[in-house]
């Protein structure tokens, strides 16, 4: 009987809203159990120091230029995080083997192999007094792959566990992704285009709200048919990339339009790139079940009904839909520590399965 461990998860997202924090116990492989899950918000200062970091850092020139206001924001999130431990750890008596410590994303290139999270696990080592287990990404750059989704293979736990396979697990973060459980529990996953981010950045940059709730924003606006086709026209390229980084996509285009309108319009962009990346649904027979904060967003979701899509929400199996990512790095952790692999030829692309995670332990 292979040894179970319990592991703390910690995500910080796109939106730089917040901490989802999730404790659960599993042995790296089949086994797994959720035990707590808690999200701790940013104040208003770290939210607003590190949304206008990451609107800084535009090239991979840029992390040298503001190395010091990185270095500065690092210490900032690094102290919330070790702060959300001891706050979700004060919850329970268990005593827990790991932190999986994800960071915060400011930058994202496959291509030069550069990716970027912020967060000091040594301090958080030092912090906390337990092996911290973080920069999950940089191997499987190293070994040709695109550095994201990482999920997959929790995804292919969740499948088994909740007897759901064949399932496509689609992850409308910033980013929209999917993975594919096939019939023979075989992964193959990839990034399909913007997710939230395109919405959530015009809704930060004019109004007093850091994303659309539930759509509705969207759902009251009308869609420019223009604007709409200008931007499918700058990013119909995107698709053939794998990974991708919230910063290749601008939504600008919709200057000039009312924050509704807007919203719609940027909001359908995300649509029609789900259309076209989940054209394979509808040939094979699976559940598709979505994760990420786009699922409650009702403009979107109706969308996909209407495309004639059906689906099931990650909550409607009992699973809490917004700690997915939080606790998928914790088993990730796990995994890094018993050294095994975390990312595959079919879900990064690089060129053979490989483990990742930096384990420190600093006390």
């Amino acid at each position: 009987m292979s040894k179970s461990y319990y592991s703390l998860g910690l995500m910080s997202g796109t939106s730089m809203d917040g901490v989802d924090a999730s404790i659960i116990q599993s042995d790296g492989k089949s086994k797994y159990k959720a035990i707590l899950d808690k999200y701790f918000e940013y104040p208003k200062s770290i939210y607003n120091n590190l949304t206008k970091l990451r609107d800084k850092i535009k090239s991979s020139k840029d992390l040298k230029k503001y190395q010091k206001q990185i270095k500065s924001v690092e210490k900032e999130i690094t102290t919330f995080h070790s702060e959300s431990v001891n706050k979700i750890l004060k919850k329970t008596k268990i005593n827990i083997d790991f932190i999986g410590f994800h960071g915060q994303t400011i930058f994202h290139n496959a291509k030069e192999k550069i990716t970027k999270q912020i967060g000091d696990g040594k301090l958080l080592s030092k912090l906390n007094k337990k092996k911290v287990i973080y920069d999950f990404r940089k191997n499987d750059l190293k070994n040709g792959g695109q550095g994201a989704p990482l999920a997959p293979i929790f995804h292919k736990v969740l499948a088994k566990k909740f007897k759901i396979a064949p399932a496509c697990f689609l992850n409308i973060g910033g980013i929209a992704n999917y993975t594919l459980v096939d019939q023979y529990n075989e992964l193959s996953a990839n990034d399909i285009g913007p997710g939230m981010c395109l919405v959530d950045h015009w809704v930060r940059t004019n109004s007093k709200n850091k994303y659309d709730k539930g759509g509705k924003l969207a759902i009251s606006g009308k869609i420019n048919f223009d604007t709409l086709y200008r931007v499918q026209k700058k990013y119909k390229n995107k698709k053939k990339r794998h990974s991708f980084d919230i910063k290749e996509f601008d939504g600008s285009y919709a200057k000039g339009l009312s924050l509704e309108d807007g919203a719609a319009t940027l909001t359908e962009v995300t649509c029609k790139y789900l259309k076209s990346g989940l054209s394979f649904i509808k040939k094979i027979k699976c559940n598709l079940v979505l994760c990420g904060g786009g699922r409650k967003n009702k403009f979107l979701t109706s969308n996909i009904k209407k495309n004639g899509i059906d689906y099931h929400l990650i909550d409607n199996y009992g699973i809490d839909g917004d700690f997915i990512e939080s606790q998928a790095f914790a088993y990730l952790a796990i995994r890094s520590y018993l050294k095994l692999p975390i990312s595959f030829p079919k879900t990064t692309g690089c060129s053979k399965a490989c483990t990742g995670g930096v384990i420190i332990k600093n006390f």
